[in-house]
């Protein structure tokens, strides 16, 4: 296989292979489609993580990246019913994670003032960026997403030229939050994430949110009217209903002792029995051969959820894609320190 896969349909045809996949009349050519166009992708994730890892050097930063998985692109084409596949921003994507928001503005600001030849930000992609941080959505959800567009260098072949990557930029509060949210969606089927689901689940990770923005970040999140008096009340009432905080502190963390061969490594999530879930690891050297045996893989355990991450270490993965882990400790902790601290 070759190491860059290179795009082999326009964008008319991928935009129509998307728009079969939504009205859920695709045939196996309009899946081969989609699958050159995400694997296309892996040749702007290895020229962005050059970039994003020299830049966080010497710097307390978790770095990640990962191309979407196919049943993940086609729920969103199903969600989004004016989503283009060609335009889809986030089939790659690079995760940081900082100490805190200052960090986080400085490294960014940094990032944008930096000369990227190959990189070029696509200003007109309307609303971008998406800093949620500033102004968080009704879900709860706070970082900050920074689209790019491919642009080779001069002389270069210009084939992945107009491809798109996503930036997301976390703190590690952020983060334990965000990871809590994709957990307690392969428990219960509630995906607060997408503002799908119990209306208990979603008010549930609202308040917690805003729990810990205050507690720790000295922010403010979508429950900003609240008082904290207020904000514990019904954070508390609404735990004693419906029980997730204890659901996720009881929930077992996957201890994995594979040892760590390669950068490219494919988890394969899976249901164990109730309440139990696990993670198969599966890691190599090269990449294109870690890209064909991801879409194997797909194929051959299609009831589960698998991604394909590239990383220094497995703790560094570990720490980047806690959720595929089912570690949501850090938010238990995280929301059980914040109410004894606005209490106060």
């Amino acid at each position: 296989m070759s190491r860059d896969i290179k795009p082999c349909y326009s964008k008319s045809v991928v935009n129509q292979a998307g728009e079969n996949i939504r009205k859920n009349q695709f045939t196996d050519d309009d899946v081969n489609i989609i699958e050159n166009w995400r694997a296309s992708h892996n040749h702007i994730l290895n020229s962005w993580q050059a970039t994003l890892r020299n830049r966080s050097r010497d710097k307390d930063v978790v770095f990640a990246q990962r191309l979407k998985r196919r049943n993940t692109i086609f729920n969103k084409l199903q969600r989004q019913p004016e989503m283009k596949l060609a335009r889809m921003h986030d089939i790659a994507g690079c995760r940081l994670i900082f100490r805190n928001t200052k960090e986080l503005i400085e490294y960014r600001e940094s990032l944008h003032k930096a000369r990227m030849i190959h990189i070029r930000k696509k200003a007109e992609i309307v609303p971008y960026p998406y800093n949620y941080i500033a102004t968080p959505p009704k879900s709860g959800y706070r970082g900050i997403h920074d689209v790019y567009e491919y642009c080779a260098r001069h002389n270069r072949s210009n084939t992945w030229n107009g491809l798109l990557v996503e930036i997301q930029y976390r703190t590690i509060f952020q983060h334990a939050w965000a990871t809590a949210v994709e957990v307690a969606g392969s428990l219960t089927g509630n995906h607060s994430k997408f503002d799908q689901g119990d209306l208990g689940h979603k008010e549930f990770f609202r308040l917690s949110s805003e729990i810990i923005a205050r507690a720790f970040e000295n922010s403010k999140s979508c429950k900003a009217a609240y008082t904290n008096a207020e904000l514990i009340e019904s954070f508390t009432q609404l735990e004693d209903e419906i029980k997730l905080l204890r659901a996720l502190d009881n929930l077992s963390v996957l201890s994995t002792q594979t040892h760590f061969k390669g950068k490219n490594v494919i988890l394969i999530f899976s249901e164990q029995g109730k309440d139990k879930y696990g993670v198969r690891v599966a890691t190599f050297d090269s990449l294109p051969k870690a890209t064909e045996m991801y879409f194997e893989y797909e194929k051959i355990y299609s009831g589960d959820d698998i991604v394909l991450v590239r990383a220094e270490s497995l703790e560094s993965i570990r720490n980047a894609f806690r959720n595929y882990f089912s570690d949501a400790q850090d938010f238990v902790r995280l929301v059980k320190r914040g109410v004894s601290k606005l209490k106060k």
